[in-house]
């Protein structure tokens, strides 16, 4: 039950971080998709290094 939670937590967290993503201006479609890409594969660390190094750079 408990790792149900975290499962859909991480997923809506990746999907909210591609979201965020692609309304930046400062990035080429081509790095828009890679990063999606790796923080959809990678849910959680994916999340993380992108709310913690990434995004305060955009």
């Amino acid at each position: 039950m408990l790792s149900t939670v975290i499962y859909i937590l991480g997923i809506v967290a990746a999907i909210w971080c591609v979201l965020d993503i692609f309304k930046s201006n400062k990035l080429e479609p081509l790095y828009k998709v890679l990063l999606s890409i790796a923080v959809l594969a990678f849910s959680w660390v994916g999340f993380a290094v992108y709310y913690f190094l990434i995004r305060k750079k955009l």
